[in-house]
């Protein structure tokens, strides 16, 4: 079950986004919006979401001469929907593949809109976050708001067509993707995505602007996580399409492991001077809020930190 932590955390981690110009219509809550999908590459579109809505996430459709791979869903069947309306757009007639970077519900409880001849990529990783926790999450997401309770209602996660322990490779015909699960960071089941000829890397929520957003362990880990962020370093990612928030590059892998590294060796050193882990946290948010401001993440990390640290 989750834990009262683990719903806080979540809760934070969702906070409300910051309001919109008012001088443009705000979207629907929750809701992707249709026709705004871009060309970021060659072979790979996106479905950003610039408003940084916390049940939205960034949507990717790689496109090849023979298949399309979709990554992401959002939440529910209705979004999911739409994602399949733009993928038909830029991908008329092509064999479907679906991937999602967690099984946290925005980005993967929309996958049942996709027909039956969709093939359902996933992690054995996955597969266990799902047995272990199922719809827990979106029960939590259900009980917000009325529009996120009707998004949600009858979702179910859809089974695996192609199941993989650590690295899937795809072809679609004249691109190369590479899948690799490497969790346990933000969740166990955390999975990227690299669109090799594009250089184009979905990094979910190991790479982005905001900051890094810890569960409980084991489901997460700071030092695997920073072996994580060695893995996408070294596919020399152009651009990265991280799982909420702007696209980016690089630089987003290079400064979570600022970060992390900070953290992780500051616990280390108050944890050794006899610290208590309240004491820890209590001091590094302390010392990082002016540079880092969701005190929150910095405590998930530093809680982290004390339990893994020697």
């Amino acid at each position: 079950m989750w834990t009262r932590a683990t719903l806080t955390t979540l809760l934070f981690a969702f906070a409300v986004a910051p309001a919109l110009n008012a001088q443009a219509p705000a979207p629907p809550p929750s809701m992707l919006v249709p026709g705004t999908t871009e060309k970021i590459s060659a072979h790979v579109y996106a479905i950003p979401d610039k408003d940084t809505r916390p049940s939205i996430p960034d949507i990717g459709i790689i496109v090849g001469t023979k298949g399309a791979l979709v990554v992401d869903t959002g939440l529910g069947e209705a979004n999911g929907r739409i994602v399949l309306a733009e993928t038909q757009k830029v991908a008329p007639g092509r064999q479907l593949y679906l991937v999602t970077t967690h099984v946290h519900p925005e980005h993967d409880l929309g996958a049942n809109a996709f027909p039956a001849s969709t093939k359902m990529i996933r992690s054995t990783d996955q597969e266990k976050d799902i047995d272990e926790f199922g719809l827990q999450l979106a029960n939590f997401f259900a009980s917000r708001s009325p529009v996120e309770a009707n998004l949600l209602k009858g979702a179910t996660f859809r089974k695996a067509d192609i199941e993989f322990d650590k690295q899937y490779d795809l072809d679609l015909g004249d691109v190369h993707v590479h899948i690799q699960a490497v969790g346990p960071n933000h969740t166990r089941g955390d999975t990227t995505i690299f669109v090799e000829p594009d250089r184009v890397l979905f990094s979910g929520d190991v790479a982005m602007a905001g900051q890094p957003n810890f569960g409980n362990p084991p489901s997460s880990s700071l030092d695997h996580w920073l072996t994580a962020l060695d893995v996408l370093a070294a596919f020399k990612p152009l651009i990265v399409v991280p799982a909420h928030g702007p696209i980016g590059d690089a630089s987003y892998i290079t400064n979570y492991r600022i970060y992390l590294t900070t953290i992780r060796d500051r616990t280390r050193a108050l944890k050794q001077q006899g610290r208590t882990v309240d004491e820890t946290t209590k001091i590094i948010t302390e010392e990082l809020k002016s540079r880092y401001p969701n005190e929150n993440r910095i405590s998930g990390a530093v809680k982290v930190a004390y339990q893994e640290a020697p």
